[in-house]
């Protein structure tokens, strides 16, 4: 089974969180931010993950440590599930269309931490989410992960939909890296031997 279950207590967050590779798309996901756990949940639909995600936050300072901290524990509980990244596809990418938006993601479960967000969200607020803290995420997980992963923002005049966009994008593209490649067998797809 390609799972794993991660806790993380600091004094600004207590997070408990759980990721099966090959689920279904179920989430229950419960941040205490409200944002965040619609962008979660399309994120486990699109990628077809089970995700479970418990957070406790200091809210009343601002999302800022919740949204970070949960990309922190999402990003060390892929590198746990796809472990040594044996048989795998590595690579995924996807250009998702949300209305008037557009969003290319690409991933490479390479082993090397690299984040290249570029985008123009016209609000800085999402409801009371910080639009800024999206790129904060993203820059947590991949630190954690050990990916490198490019979204680009193509086209998009609304804030709520750039966002969903690179969300589902998110998903879908890491589908596409962990999914399991017949031909590869047991190999690590690499000419290095190792993806780290």
């Amino acid at each position: 089974m390609r799972n794993a279950q991660i806790k993380r207590a600091t004094a600004e967050t207590q997070i408990a969180l759980s990721l099966e590779l090959d689920g279904t798309g179920r989430a229950d996901v419960k941040t205490g931010v409200g944002f965040l756990d619609h962008m979660l949940t399309l994120f486990a639909a699109h990628g077809r993950f089970d995700l479970t995600v418990a957070c406790k936050g200091d809210t009343w300072v601002d999302d800022h440590h919740s949204a970070e901290d949960i990309g922190i524990a999402l990003g060390e509980a892929f590198a746990a599930a796809v472990g040594e990244k044996r048989g795998i596809c590595r690579y995924g990418s996807m250009l998702l269309p949300m209305d008037e938006a557009l969003v290319l993601c690409a991933v490479d479960l390479s082993g090397r931490s690299t984040l290249r967000l570029t985008a123009q969200i016209p609000s800085q607020k999402i409801g009371t989410f910080d639009t800024e803290l999206v790129e904060e995420f993203f820059l947590a997980f991949t630190r954690k992960a050990g990916v490198t992963l490019h979204i680009r923002q193509l086209d998009g005049t609304n804030s709520h939909h750039i966002v969903e966009a690179m969300f589902k994008a998110f998903g879908r593209a890491l589908r596409q890296a962990v999914s399991l490649d017949a031909a590869l067998g047991n190999e690590i797809p690499s000419t290095k031997g190792v993806l780290a």
